[in-house]
C-alpha cells in the first residue's frame, strides 16, 4: 500500500505510528499562512489542526478526495465548515472533557481578578498610587450571597458552577438551548430566559458554544438589561459578544466590569478601545493553558487522527 500522508499543524507532538505514514508538519507555534496550508494539504489523507486553522470549502477543495480525517486540538469546532465536511464524508475528531477543569479554573480566576480589580490594584502598587489605607479605595464586588448567571450549562459551565458553589453563591441561573434539569440539580440552578438572566445576575459567565444562535448574543440590549454593579465574563468565543456594545456599556457605566479570555479578532489589536478601560481585564485565550491539559489534548488529537486513518472508532469523534 502507498504510505498514508498526514499534515500536522503544530510542532509539539510526535505521532507514534503503527503503520506506514508520511507526516508533513508546520514547524512553528505561529499559525500557518493560508496559502502554505492549501499547498500542504493537497492530497493529504489526514489533517491535524488547531482552532486557528480555518478549514473551509476552499481548503477542502484544495485537499481533494484523499482527505478522510480531520482532527482538531480543541473542543470548539467553529473553525471547521462542518456542513461541507459532512457532505464529503470526512470524519472529525476533537478534544472535549480533557480541558474542562483547566478552563473552569481559568474562568473562576478571571472572575475573581475582574470583580476584585486585581490588575488595577497591582498597577497602583507599581506606580505609587498606594499611599495609605482608605475605606473605599479599590473596592470591588464579592461573590458571597450573589446570583451567578451562566450562559451554557454544558461540561465547562457545570465545572465553573461546581467551583463557585463553595464561595457561598445564593442562586445560580442558566440559559441555553433547552433546560438541563439533571445537570442543574447539583447547583439548584434555575433555567431562565436570556433577558431574565441578564437582569437578575450579579455575575454573568459566558460558557456556550459559538453557533448562529449565540453569535452576537451579548449585545447592547443584553448589557442594558444588566445591573450597573454586574460583572461580565466571557471564556467561550469572542463572537458571542458584540465588542463595540460591550465597550459602550463599560465606558458609560452601564455595567461594572468585564473579564475576557476570548476576543474578536485574536490577538486583539493593541490599539483596541477595550484595552483603554481600567474595568476590562483581557487575557490571551489561555483557558486550557496548563502543561498537563495541553499535553493530554495533543495526545487525544493524535490518537483521534490515527484511529480515523485506520478506520477504527476514534477516542473522541464529533458526530456530524
Amino acid at each position: 500500500k502507498r504510505p498514508v500522508r498526514v499534515i500536522k499543524l503544530f510542532p509539539a507532538l510526535s505521532l507514534s505510528l503503527v503503520f506506514s505514514c508520511q507526516v508533513e508538519h508546520w514547524d512553528s507555534d505561529e499559525p500557518i499562512p493560508d496559502k502554505e496550508l492549501e499547498r500542504g494539504v493537497a492530497g493529504a489523507h489526514g489533517l491535524l489542526c488547531l482552532l486557528t486553522d480555518r478549514v473551509d470549502k476552499r481548503l477542502l477543495d484544495a485537499a481533494g478526495a484523499n482527505l478522510k480525517v480531520i482532527s482538531t486540538m480543541s473542543v470548539g469546532v467553529d473553525h471547521l465548515a462542518l456542513d461541507e465536511i459532512k457532505k464529503r464524508g470526512i470524519r472529525v475528531g476533537y478534544t472535549p472533557d480533557v480541558l474542562t477543569d483547566a478552563t473552569a479554573e481559568l474562568a473562576v480566576s478571571l472572575l475573581l481578578t475582574t470583580c476584585r480589580r486585581l490588575p488595577e490594584a497591582i498597577e497602583e502598587v507599581r506606580n505609587g498610587g498606594w499611599t495609605s489605607w482608605k475605606p473605599l479605595w479599590m473596592c470591588g464586588y464579592g461573590l458571597t450571597q450573589s446570583t451567578v448567571g451562566i450562559i451554557g450549562l454544558g461540561r465547562i459551565g457545570q465545572a465553573i458552577a461546581r467551583r463557585l458553589k463553595p464561595f457561598g453563591i445564593q442562586k445560580f441561573l442558566y440559559t441555553g438551548r433547552q433546560p438541563r434539569p439533571q445537570e442543574a440539580a447539583e447547583f439548584q440552578a434555575e433555567f431562565v430566559s436570556t433577558p431574565k438572566l441578564a437582569a437578575e445576575s450579579d455575575f454573568i459567565i459566558v460558557a456556550c458554544s459559538l453557533t448562529p444562535a449565540t453569535k452576537g448574543l451579548c449585545n447592547k440590549d443584553f448589557f442594558q438589561q444588566m445591573k450597573k454593579t454586574a460583572v461580565f465574563v466571557n471564556i467561550s468565543r469572542g463572537d458571542v459578544v458584540n465588542q463595540d456594545d460591550l465597550y459602550q456599556a463599560l465606558a458609560g457605566g452601564q455595567i461594572a466590569a468585564a473579564g475576557l479570555d476570548v476576543t474578536t479578532p485574536e490577538p486583539l489589536p493593541t490599539n483596541h478601545p477595550l484595552l483603554t478601560l481600567k474595568n476590562c481585564v483581557i487575557l490571551p485565550h489561555i483557558g486550557s493553558a496548563t502543561y498537563g491539559t495541553r499535553n493530554t489534548m495533543s495526545l487525544l488529537a493524535a490518537n483521534n487522527l490515527l484511529a480515523g486513518l485506520r478506520g477504527e472508532p476514534m477516542p473522541s469523534e464529533l458526530k456530524l
